[in-house]
């Protein structure tokens, strides 16, 4: 008997298309791999087991042969509507009422033909870089006592440990690189204005991004297309580029690990390899990124937690939230993004795209991070995650790719980013690194 499940979603779709399988079949063995393992995993928040499957049987009566994604089935963050369902954006303090309609992404998902599976696990209003709090733990498959990051955690989690193939994220200041690096995971967070937003409260000053969790290349870009509305055009070739290498922190005083370091210099040199000018060279980060970056992210909560009742929500968030709206008129009116992006321009129009460690250490524990301090939270985060949130105050995209492991066997990961509009470049580069140094897809957890 054939299995679908581990298998991509492109090799899911080719088949529902040629009626080698239906839907409801592929659907029906995702959710049975969801009850065996989600409650090690945590990935979760809510199962549409009745509904997927309902929808499973209406799609197989349309016409599938245009469906990128037929049969597919997807997990989808638990911070965009899903229709029928409670968007809980990992509070208490967030409604029960179950949404009226889809998010845009949602709904090209279902239009390509993909089948929402469920509504995957965040830490409370998308905050931190690890998935916890009211609903659960979000764990990493490939090591359960550390968190699958966050805050796409759920989502990452979900496709790391084969549950779905494909899952959809987003990404404030990392949130959806972060559990890609952690969780072995291929994770593209596309430039502004590429793909819908439409994320709590003003996306964050514009910062959050939707995009694509998934364990090939391919199916990254597949599901980016969809999300983009846009074909999916495989490169015929990728022409030689100026790939910068850079292991320094955009931080100042925070440390790269040995094993992110290495992960991404051994990747330039694999690209430099394959024909591309590659040479070490370090953005000119300014001084004042820290200050800036954490402006914009107690910002965004602020304004996401304005409606909510703030006795619901955890000590740390009401903090972060606190500090937040104390920055809230600066950063609507200031101008340090466009400052970052001027500043970074000149380096961009000397270098194609640039690589650096997607993290600087792995994933801290899984644990109820929710419960602990504020400050304690801070630092772990900024720690393990600096070099996200340059990206997404430029507004220009990034991803990360898996890239060989840590010493205790779980994935390690490299970022790339490049210039507004690169995000197919990048996937081409991303590709060639998959040939030349393939990983291991998902968890073994069986």
């Amino acid at each position: 008997m054939t299995t679908w499940v581990g298998r991509t979603a492109a090799e899911i779709a080719a088949a529902v298309r040629e009626k080698r399988v239906t839907p409801r079949e592929v659907v029906a063995e995702h959710l049975a791999r969801i009850e065996l393992l989600d409650a090690r995993v945590g990935a979760f928040r809510a199962l549409r087991a009745e509904a997927a499957l309902a929808e499973a049987d209406e799609l197989a009566t349309r016409d599938l042969s245009g469906l990128p994604l037929a049969g597919v089935p997807v997990a989808v963050k638990d911070n965009l509507p899903v229709r029928g369902e409670s968007n809980r954006n990992g509070t208490a303090a967030s409604s029960h009422t179950p949404a009226d309609h889809d998010h845009v992404t949602v709904a090209r998902l279902r239009a390509a033909g993909a089948v929402v599976v469920g509504l995957t696990n965040v830490p409370e209003l998308c905050v931190f870089g690890t998935t916890d709090g009211v609903h659960g733990i979000a764990r990493n498959p490939w090591d359960t006592s550390r968190t699958a990051g966050g805050s796409s955690g759920g989502s990452a989690a979900a496709v790391a440990a084969g549950m779905v193939p494909i899952a959809l994220g987003n990404d404030g200041m990392g949130s959806l690189r972060i559990p890609a690096a952690n969780c072995g995971l291929v994770g593209l967070k596309p430039g502004h204005g590429t793909v819908p937003a439409g994320i709590g409260h003003g996306d964050w000053f514009g910062m959050s991004e939707n995009g694509p969790l998934a364990t090939t290349v391919e199916d990254a870009r597949l599901m980016f297309a969809v999300l983009a509305g846009t074909e999916a055009v495989r490169p015929s070739g990728t022409e030689a580029r100026k790939v910068a290498v850079s292991v320094r922190s955009p931080l100042v005083g925070v440390r790269v690990t040995r094993p992110y370091t290495a992960a991404a210099r051994e990747a330039a040199e694999l690209l430099a390899g394959a024909g591309h000018q590659v040479r070490r060279a370090d953005p000119p980060y300014p001084l004042w990124l820290s200050t800036t970056s954490l402006a914009h992210w107690t910002a965004g909560t602020a304004v996401d937690a304005e409606d909510l009742d703030p006795r619901l929500l955890a000590r740390r968030t009401r903090v972060h939230a606190a500090l937040g709206r104390r920055f809230v008129k600066g950063v609507r009116e200031g101008d340090r993004r466009e400052q970052l992006r001027r500043r970074l321009e000149p380096f961009f129009a000397e270098h194609d795209v640039l690589i650096t460690p997607a993290l600087a250490r792995r994933g801290p524990a899984a644990a109820a991070w929710h419960k602990r301090g504020w400050l304690r939270n801070l630092l772990v985060n900024t720690n393990y995650s600096p070099l996200t949130p340059p990206w997404n105050l430029t507004g220009w995209p990034a991803m990360s790719v898996p890239f060989g492991t840590l010493p205790g066997g779980a994935p390690c990961a490299v970022q790339l980013v490049g210039r507004p509009g690169s995000e197919l470049d990048l996937l081409a580069l991303a590709g060639q690194l998959e040939e030349l140094h393939p990983w291991r897809r998902t968890a073994s957890m069986d």
